[in-house]
């Protein structure tokens, strides 16, 4: 096969995909120096045994669609570091490398042998505002664990096929999962001395992780008074996308939602994402908080109470607003 022939849609081995981009014939993250690029492979009947499958999700974001793919390590947390994170950390630079990434999916095996076949999903790029998260998953050893999602677009603008879309799910399932599962828990150690960058870890913006910073230390904050603190992932039916919530107090059965910010764009999209929250989290309806770094302007204290959402803003190494009263809600 000459260079250049690999087409999204067509059937290769891995043998095929090296003859055109060189490579290696094993791993799931293969970066290849003889054309500058990365393969990745994706096997749906291997990451269903850990509870996650790679492909396209149903439902685009404003830029389009969005190709989850579950980085490398079977066992134990996912990381950046090591032999497996620097799998994981040479496709979180694939850019600053100039390097392209190249998708494949295990789909079958030719006839009468164990060789893999695979579908060409095309060659793809990390999103530049959101290049992975985090999720609760579990390893080989069916222990619960921490994985990098990367989330990835077409680098030609093409459709999603549809054999390479990820199936929706089939219940809502809301699952209690550790308060340290965030994607900021996974960053690269010389991202995270980037303070003064515009664009610090997995692309997030000043607010976000001021938003991280705020969550880490009212976390800490909660465990001094002795409670404890985790979070929810919730699958919903019939939706491909995983939602996490952010701090959920389990001793009192409050719900947070922190901010970056204490501007109004910030609070009302905090009220949103808690009343979607809170239909699916177990025990149900929990009392719902705001977390805000400082206090925000009388009117949205104001839309806060008329919503029945507690407000909880920082005031140097203290919160006002805490502990948090059980406010009536609205009809």
């Amino acid at each position: 096969m000459a260079a250049g022939q690999l087409r999204p849609g067509g059937i290769y081995t891995r043998e095929d995909v090296r003859a055109v981009l060189g490579g290696s014939t094993q791993g799931g993250i293969v970066p290849s120096t003889s054309s500058n690029t990365i393969l990745i492979y994706s096997d749906d009947a291997a990451g269903k045994r850990f509870g996650y499958v790679d492909g396209w999700l149903a439902e685009e974001d404003s830029r389009g669609p969005i190709f989850e793919y579950t980085g490398a390590g079977n066992i134990g947390d996912q990381s950046f570091g090591g032999r497996m994170g620097a799998m994981n950390k040479a496709v979180l630079e694939h850019v600053k490398a100039g390097r392209t990434l190249h998708v494949f999916k295990a789909v079958d095996k030719l006839p009468d042998s164990d060789t893999k076949i695979h579908r060409y999903v095309g060659a793809m790029r990390l999103d530049d505002d959101q290049p992975y998260y985090v999720r609760q998953s579990r390893d080989q050893a069916d222990n619960q664990r921490k994985v990098i999602v990367f989330r990835m677009r077409a680098a030609d603008g093409r459709a999603p096929a549809p054999g390479d879309k990820i199936p929706p799910a089939p219940t809502t399932k809301a699952e209690l999962v550790p308060a340290d599962v965030t994607t900021s828990s996974v960053i690269p150690p010389e991202q995270s001395r980037t303070k003064s960058s515009k664009r610090t870890w997995s692309g997030g913006t000043v607010a976000e992780r001021r938003e991280a910073e705020l969550t880490d230390h009212y976390e800490a904050f909660l465990r001094r008074q002795g409670h404890a603190v985790a979070r929810f992932q919730i699958k919903i039916k019939g939706t491909t996308s995983t939602l996490l919530t952010d701090i959920y107090d389990q001793n009192a059965q409050v719900l947070y939602e922190a901010k970056g910010s204490a501007s109004r764009k910030a609070v009302r999209e905090a009220i949103g994402q808690l009343f979607d929250y809170r239909r699916h989290v177990t025990p149900p309806n929990p009392t719902t908080a705001i977390l805000l770094p400082s206090r925000p302007h009388d009117d949205l204290q104001d839309l806060l109470a008329s919503a029945g959402v507690a407000l909880v803003y920082r005031d140097g190494t203290d919160y006002v607003g805490y502990p948090v009263p059980s406010p009536a809600r609205p009809l």
